[in-house]
């Protein structure tokens, strides 16, 4: 079944009484309005349950996306015992599994005496020195100015390394970009430090980002940090070559470039490139310890490691020390005999191996998934280039389909869960009415998961959009369950 605009929509439009232009219109923005946190900053006090007395000092912080839709999902039977029955396509993670060509998964761990004891907030020196040879092997042989082990900071999680950098930035202007990665909109909003700066990417220029733009941005602006994610999450795109070198000379220039690398792997090759190629703005780095570029990087998506929780900083020597600083009371490092265990993934031999399984085994989901979309008649305008992650615009479908709430709220009736494109509108004041945001008519749908799991969460999709085909949008856009459980999870 095919959906495009044109006649054979006409019947549907007619039955479309609902043509819905504000967040009042609308059961399923709504909800989302009513969910903690997720009012306008000026609008206080924000609880769970209204009628509870607010806790003095406290305000809900508004949940990531995930966390809002794992909330949604268990309102409508969803539950980690019953996981099988559902296609979660919403959760940022890697199948975990062996894939084709990739090394033996993990299955015990080593636990020396000496690990039972804290590490360092840094890090262990073994691993930091691995994490650091990595980087010199893949992005800087033959250059004179190399990563050592006081260029990395071993952390607890990504957002754990993204919050240690954030702590430690004074008062500035932070420049980013919509859409972009969903917790940067909690980071900024908690750390008021940083005075955020938007820049709206174009579909019509297929979210790239323009760095003489920027450049004068930080000129006229005072600019003092840019942070991005390059692979960018949710959109699928890659700044790389020239244009990632002309982006890393901003460090150069009075300006900390912080980069969220964390999809780095998954760089899917066209016609006639060779796969195992992967990304770094180490590449262009001059001076490891006088550029200002800091690259945040992990096990967890390329290593296919999420439950480890050990990732990386890699920067200057001076911002380590003031990492170590902030991890003594952010979070107090990373697990010691899982960063044991993490030192000989890190030998560029097997990284070889496993970079080359996954961008082969990830780039024929990513096929199938677009092919299967087309089939229905989604076609994606910007197809991703890297990451696993599909950036679904919806605008041709009928109202009130074509937004990414309701979208979303009729995927959970048939146990599929997929993440709303406002997640990705960095909006830290949540001022905006949600029907003005660039992101609204999209969705995010994840091919992380297993081809299995990918084609029941497709099989869903279809059966929506048959239904309207055939019963019109009787019943779409309300009928919502309203009760929610407890968060469970957070990986976006």
């Amino acid at each position: 079944m095919s959906i495009q605009p044109g006649d054979r929509f006409k019947n549907i439009v007619r039955d479309a009484v609902k043509q819905w232009k504000s967040e009042k219109d609308s059961e399923a923005h709504q909800i989302f309005r009513s969910s903690a946190g997720h009012q306008a900053r000026s609008v206080i006090p924000q609880t769970v349950n209204p009628d509870e007395e607010t806790v003095p000092g406290i305000v809900h912080p508004g949940s990531t996306g995930v966390i809002y839709c794992s909330d949604r999902a268990m309102a409508n039977g969803f539950s980690y015992a019953a996981q099988h029955e559902w296609a979660n396509l919403g959760q940022g993670a890697p199948e975990v599994g062996p894939i084709p060509g990739s090394p033996a998964r993990p299955e015990s761990i080593s636990v020396p005496m000496d690990s039972l004891e804290y590490a360092p907030t840094t890090g262990v020196k073994d691993l930091r020195t691995a994490v650091a040879n990595l980087y010199n092997e893949t992005f800087r042989k033959g250059k004179t100015s190399q990563y050592t082990h006081e260029n990395v900071c071993i952390v607890p999680g990504g957002r754990a390394g993204l919050s240690r950098v954030a702590s430690v930035v004074g008062d500035v202007y932070c420049s980013y970009q919509v859409p972009d990665y969903t917790a940067y909109d909690q980071v900024l909003a908690a750390f008021r430090r940083l005075v955020p700066v938007p820049t709206i990417l174009d579909a019509n220029n297929k979210y790239t980002m323009d760095t003489e733009r920027t450049r004068k941005d930080i000129q006229s602006q005072g600019t003092a940090v840019v942070l991005m994610s390059n692979p960018r999450n949710p959109t699928g795109q890659v700044i790389k070559g020239d244009a990632l070198k002309e982006l890393v000379t901003l460090g150069r220039e009075g300006t900390t470039l912080i980069l969220d690398e964390f999809y780095s792997w998954y760089i899917y090759p066209e016609e006639g490139e060779e796969f195992g190629q992967s990304v770094s703005s180490a590449e262009y780095v001059e001076d490891v310890n006088e550029d200002s570029v800091i690259i945040i990087d992990g096990l967890t998506k390329n290593w296919r490691l999420p439950g480890w929780r050990v990732c990386w900083v890699v920067g200057p020597k001076n911002l380590i020390t003031a990492l170590s600083q902030s991890g003594s009371f952010l979070d107090g490092g990373a697990n010691h005999p899982l960063q044991l265990a993490a030192i000989p993934m890190l030998e560029p031999s097997r990284v070889k191996e496993e970079k080359l399984a996954l961008q082969k085994h990830f780039k024929t989901k990513r096929d199938h998934v677009l092919g299967r979309l087309s089939e229905l008649g989604l076609t994606v305008k910007v197809p991703p280039t890297s990451t696993f992650y599909i950036w679904l615009d919806l605008s041709t479908l009928p109202s009130p389909l074509n937004n990414g709430l309701t979208f979303f709220e009729e995927l959970l009736k048939e146990k599929t869960i997929v993440i709303p494109g406002i997640f990705f509108d960095i909006n830290p004041a949540h001022r905006r009415n949600l029907f003005k945001s660039p992101c609204h008519e999209y969705v995010r749908i994840s091919f992380g998961p297993p081809m299995e799991d990918l084609d029941m969460g497709l099989d869903a999709i279809a059966r929506v959009l048959n239904k309207v085909k055939d019963q019109g949008m009787s019943g779409i856009g309300e009928g919502y369950k309203q009760g929610t459980e407890h968060p469970v999870d957070d990986h976006i």
